[in-house]
């Protein structure tokens, strides 16, 4: 019996294994025009996607021809690591001693700030009034989990708690309102493209998703170069009791699914006129150059890069992370420049959250609030740090910088300023978010600007923050330690723990018939909610099966099974 549920596009002889490796559920259902974008099979009438309707026609003609990009750095970046505060360095360095960035290895782009000497292909961007960061990026009561954190920074809900809240995202909001008969006629390109499915809400609308969403680089590269979303090779159904219907459905996905063509017409119009480096990061701004440069005419793209959530051995991931971040967003820039669009397209990271000033015992950094946004592009009319800077000789209880600039702000700037959305629609989109915004060099509404600090401006020191916990937690508090399972993704199990004061935890993985298979976490845990990945720290591979994970905090044991596939 043959796989029947994944589809796949390569025709060598591993087709069938290999469908399982590069597509979901999730992507099927998005090729079928079922959960996304591209062409739609409502019952027996099949809505293909050709022209805008002349509603649509008429709001794409009156708006900007402006391009976003959003950059997700997945797992929670460390900003202290990205901007480093020169004039607090005794207080950074004194915090990270077995991390800290030597001040020899300080790019410094102003007295105040610098970036690592291994972001330095940012350096040129800097000079050419292309790179903006801004300081101390987070929200009120800002949330420690990842998918929690990434929720929030997708649906603008700070009501967002554990797996609930709102499933729309601030994106998917103004395509909504952009696209009203989206379903029935959708626009002539795809309204964005998304690479990378998991964990984000951010074109997510009440009815769709708005996105052609891929699940990596190497199936868009493929869509791209072929302009066929599935393989009809005869020799893939052969042995498949369903084969006939299978070869059906994705013959039906390939003739409606208009995009896929589209995007194959851009990519070959358009041409690399820089070479990139070979890596997935690098990869995904090669081929959105190919893309703009071949006037695909979608607005809004997300590309991510993982490998943020540096709990252990932060100074090397972290320089290899954001060297190849580096030389890709200047590589990309350049190749923009050679047909002049380079001024159109704005590019923001985004990330769930930061991470703590303190080092950890495994050489790196735990979650933790306020983070720099970084913004590129000609479009920025100049470069600069912007906003006030935490500081770090007062952070809280947890040892956590507070935010300064509020995430919404940005993307209210981003929304009325860049794409020209009219304010009190922006409001809308953001939940009633009161339009605040900051001065990153464009204006499209003409509003004044408020006052905001520069890198000039000495750092505001935060509000006083929580108590100092307890040294020795009652047996209530013992209590009330909170954990359980969860599976964000297949064969990958977490551990959510909620600590209501700092301590020593031990965590400890057994098999089912109690034989010792590693230790999970053995160090010190702030009080709060943390999210443990059990894989991640057993260095031998896990076969599938059943596990007892045991938590010890003091003299208290919790245990609990766990699967892993």
């Amino acid at each position: 019996m043959c796989h029947n549920h994944i589809p796949f596009t390569n025709n060598d002889n591993n087709a069938h294994d290999e469908e399982h490796k590069y597509w979901s559920r999730r992507s099927f259902l998005q090729a079928l025009g079922i959960a996304g974008s591209g062409s739609m099979m409502l019952g027996s009438q099949m809505l293909t996607a050709s022209a805008p309707s002349p509603l649509t026609a008429a709001i794409a003609n009156a708006d900007t021809d402006s391009i976003l990009i959003l950059i997700r750095l997945s797992g929670g970046n460390d900003g202290l690591s990205t901007v480093i505060p020169i004039e607090q360095y005794d207080t950074y360095a004194n915090a990270r001693p077995n991390i800290y960035i030597p001040e020899s290895k300080i790019l410094k782009l102003t007295d105040e700030f610098g970036v690592p000497t291994y972001m330095n292909s940012l350096e040129a961007m800097w000079g050419d009034g292309q790179f903006k960061a801004v300081h101390g990026v987070g929200y009120e009561n800002q949330s420690l989990s990842h998918f929690t954190g990434s929720d929030i920074y997708a649906n603008t809900d700070l009501t967002t708690t554990g797996f609930s809240g709102l499933n729309t995202g601030w994106m998917g909001r103004y395509f909504e309102d952009l696209y009203p008969d989206y379903l029935v006629n959708p626009p002539a390109a795809p309204a964005a493209i998304q690479i990378g499915n998991f964990g984000s809400l951010v074109f997510q609308g009440e009815e769709t998703n708005y996105a052609f969403v891929t699940s990596n680089i190497d199936q868009l590269e493929e869509i791209a170069e072929s302009g066929v979303q599935y393989s009809l090779d005869p020799q893939l159904f052969d042995q498949c009791m369903y084969g006939d219907q299978l070869r059906f459905l994705r013959g039906v996905a390939n003739t409606t699914y208009e995009y896929s063509g589209l995007i194959h017409e851009a990519y070959e119009r358009g041409q690399n006129q820089v070479e990139y480096q070979d890596n997935g990061f690098a990869r995904q701004l090669s081929l959105l150059a190919r893309l703009i440069k071949g006037n695909l005419g979608t607005k809004v793209y997300m590309i991510s890069m993982g490998g943020f959530d540096t709990h252990g051995n932060q100074p090397l991931a972290h320089e290899r992370l954001m060297s190849n971040l580096s030389i890709a967003i200047n590589n990309f820039y350049e190749d923009l420049t050679f047909t002049e669009q380079d001024s159109k397209v704005l590019s923001m990271t985004f990330s769930e959250f930061g991470r703590r000033i303190f080092e950890n015992g495994s050489n790196g950094t735990d979650h933790g609030k306020a983070a720099p946004t970084l913004f590129f592009g000609s479009g920025l009319n100049g470069s600069a740090f912007v906003g006030d800077h935490p500081a770090l000789d007062a952070p809280n209880g947890r040892g956590n910088l507070e935010y300064t600039m509020d995430f919404r702000d940005l993307y209210a700037t981003v929304l009325a300023e860049w794409l020209c959305v009219p304010i009190p629609l922006v409001e809308q989109h953001l939940l009633g978010h009161t339009y605040n915004p900051i001065n990153l060099g464009f204006n499209c509404s003409g509003v004044e600007f408020p006052d905001i600090a520069y890198s000039d401006d000495p750092p505001t020191p935060p509000m006083p923050d929580e108590p100092p916990v307890p040294d020795n937690p009652t047996p209530d508090m013992l209590d009330a330690i909170v954990h359980k399972p969860f599976y964000p993704q297949s064969g990958s199990p977490y551990i959510y723990l909620e600590l209501p004061f700092t301590a020593h935890v031990d965590i400890t993985l057994f098999n089912i018939i109690g034989q010792k298979v590693g230790t999970i976490y053995n160090e010190m845990m702030l009080e709060g909610s943390s999210e443990i990945d059990i894989q991640a720290n057993i260095p031998e591979h896990l076969a599938s099966g059943k596990y007892i994970y045991r938590i010890q905090v003091q003299d208290r044991k919790l245990a609990k099974s766990v699967m892993v596939s």
